[in-house]
């Protein structure tokens, strides 16, 4: 056999030619394809990816790096703020308490006398500028003094929220809205020299002057210093009508209080705006500094170096792709000309011969082996054309073959329809020999038979039961019935159906056991398909046995262990003493049609089997070849957990 003879076959030869070569039709200009798809641009595409790759991962971390850097710069510097004004305010409040401790001790304030004592309290208001009331309350709780009230005005005079306290304190910040601004009392307790308590001095001291001095803050145009309470409370702030009327409890602000980070991250502050910020405690109080400043602004100089990183990448990106263009054209030119001889060798048109080249490197090493295989592929194709002469006649051969398959399943048709016939046929005749079977008996019961004939008589019968149970056999495979759910009271129902079979164990002299426990739960089936089962295992046993043999029904409440699972059924054994089944019969048993009897359909254990199925139960064979055979039927108590699921 030469090569030629090794040719594939040339059908399949054509379609590859086609698929394979992936080229336009002929002569279409290479501009009409996708050029994300183009050598070219592939070239490009690596030569990009390779050259920009380093220099984005290498501006990627730059940028990150300057930009966590800068954070942490612009958050150390907003630390600082409020360290220095947490200081400043911690300082102030000491002087103001030191103020009013001096005033208190001042032998003056002593005296409580109100004559004395108003003047010099309105000196100390004028001096220091930041009390807004100064107060003397005497030890039962009256208004000795105040300024800037007249003392006659204070004569009878009680004022609920002042109480004579016997140490220094601060109270919490309260805000009047007559006055536009939040203030908070300070008070020092007046003592005589024997350590008693006289009386009390309040100074109220406005926050006018805390956010003048201490929480004005220089940091650009977004920059603010507030400060809050342990609950989230404005106590002061730039803006008024946010003291003490709006809590920041629900922002990232009052989070950020407890934190303890070197570097903080931006978060949203009570405005919903991203910010940078820290927060520090005022010692000896409950009171939180916090200074915030918008991250647009504090990280504007990360976004020009952003900007000139940008440009600089969109230059860089411009002068690689004309570089590279330039590079692929020269690679790219001599191959589309390959790709178009190669679309001319895929439709099998060998009249414009590939022209070598000229070229010394890869390129033209090509060029020279294509117009080879162009030469190899002509002599290829003359040869394939005789090769499908060949297949064309042997395809007519395999035509005729198929249309003989055609006709055989046809005919496999037909015989499935003579099925059908077959069943329908079956029906037809169970009801006339139902008629006839009843007029047969009714016959029996009215008139007397002759013994002569009462043989013939007998056997008749029996053969006319034998034609209608073969007939419903074979009218149940072919076609199940649906169910018809009842509920059956199982002691009974056994007994009723022993009562139908009584004649043939008669007949057989054989010796019937049953043992029906009292306790039997009522069960939901169809009785008559359960009926039928049962009858069916009946007649099969007392088939199985000799004369004067013995046959034992008995039914018990049970339990049935599957799959770890314990579940209450209906356990009932129908116990023969035939000649048993043996280990090579017992896997066929249940299937349709195998059957040991002459007469048998092989249908009735195939018919018990679906029966049982279908009520969720469960058939377990024991068998020994001479001394007989138990079936069990096991049926649920109830359906909600059938049986043939558990055990698969």
């Amino acid at each position: 056999m030469g090569p030629a003879d090794e040719t594939p076959d040339p059908l399949h030869v054509k379609k590859q030619d086609t698929s394979l070569m992936g080229t336009p039709r002929r002569d279409a200009p290479a501009g009409k394809r996708k050029w994300m798809f183009t050598l070219q641009s592939k070239v490009i595409l690596v030569f990009l990816a390779l050259t920009l790759a380093p220099l984005l991962i290498i501006g990627y971390f730059s940028f990150h790096s300057s930009e966590k850097l800068i954070t942490c710069m612009v958050v150390r510097q907003l630390e600082n703020v409020a360290e220095d004004k947490a200081a400043l305010l911690e300082g102030w409040l000491g002087e103001r308490m030191a103020d009013v401790a001096m005033v208190a001790e001042t032998s003056l304030v002593q005296s409580m006398d109100p004559d004395r004592i108003g003047p010099y309290l309105d000196l100390i208001r004028e001096k220091y500028g930041v009390y807004k009331k100064l107060v003397l309350v005497s030890e039962t709780g009256g208004v000795i003094a105040a300024s800037p009230e007249k003392p006659k005005d204070l004569k009878y005079n009680h004022y609920a929220p002042y109480r004579v306290r016997n140490n220094l304190f601060v109270s919490d910040i309260t805000y009047a809205h007559d006055e536009k601004e939040s203030s908070f009392l300070i008070a020092a307790p007046v003592t005589g020299s024997d350590g008693s308590l006289w009386g009390t001095v309040y100074g109220k001291v406005g926050t006018e002057k805390i956010i003048l001095f201490i929480l004005n803050v220089s940091l650009g145009a977004t920059g603010e210093c507030y400060l809050v309470d342990r609950e989230g409370l404005f106590l002061a702030h730039k803006d008024p009508h946010r003291i003490l009327s709006e809590n920041i409890s629900h922002s990232d602000s009052f989070r950020k209080i407890f934190e303890k980070s070197n570097c903080k991250n931006a978060y949203l502050d009570y405005r919903g705006i991203e910010v940078l910020g820290a927060s520090l405690q005022v010692g000896g109080t409950d009171w939180y500094i916090v200074v915030e400043q918008d991250r647009a602004e504090a990280l504007a100089a990360v976004d020009k170096v952003k900007g000139v990183i940008y440009q600089a990448l969109l230059l860089f990106i411009v002068c690689a792709f004309i570089l590279t263009s330039m590079i692929a054209y020269h690679i790219v030119s001599p191959i589309r000309k390959l790709s178009q001889y190669a679309g001319r060798i895929a439709h099998s048109r060998f009249d414009a011969s590939v022209k070598k080249n000229n070229r010394n490197d890869e390129i033209g090493m090509l060029f020279n082996a294509v117009a080879d295989m162009a030469a190899r592929l002509q002599e290829r194709h003359i040869h394939l054309e005789e090769k499908v002469g060949q297949r064309e006649a042997e395809l007519k051969e395999t035509d005729l073959i198929l249309q003989k398959t055609r006709l055989m399943a046809e005919r496999a048709e037909k015989f499935a329809a003579m099925g059908q016939m077959g069943a329908a046929v079956a029906h037809e005749i169970r009801t006339p020999l139902t008629s006839i079977k009843l007029f047969l008996e009714s016959v029996q019961s009215e008139i007397d038979i002759s013994v002569e004939f009462e043989e013939d008589f007998n056997i008749a019968m029996n053969q006319i039961g034998r034609i209608e149970a073969t007939i419903n056999r074979f009218l149940d495979f072919a076609k199940p019935q649906d169910l018809i759910f009842s509920e059956i009271e199982l002691k009974s129902f056994i007994a009723d159906l022993l009562i139908m079979v009584r004649p043939q164990i008669n007949r057989q002299e054989c010796i019937l056991t049953v043992s029906l426990a009292d306790d039997m739960p009522v069960i939901t089936g169809d009785r008559r398909l359960l009926a039928e089962a049962l009858i069916n295992l009946l007649v099969n046993a007392l088939d199985a046995m000799p004369a004067r043999s013995s046959l034992a029904v008995s039914a018990v409440l049970d339990i049935f262990t599957a799959k770890g699972r314990d579940i209450p059924c209906v356990r009932i054994d129908i116990t023969d003493t035939g000649h048993g089944i043996s280990d090579s019969r017992m896997g066929k048993i249940f299937e349709p049609f195998f059957t040991t009897k002459a007469s048998g359909t092989g249908l009735g254990l195939s018919l018990v089997l679906t029966t049982i199925r279908n009520h969720g139960g469960v058939i377990r064979v024991k068998s020994k070849t001479g001394e007989g055979t138990v079936f069990s039927l096991f049926l649920p108590v109830t359906s909600d957990t059938p049986l043939d699921e558990l055990t698969g």
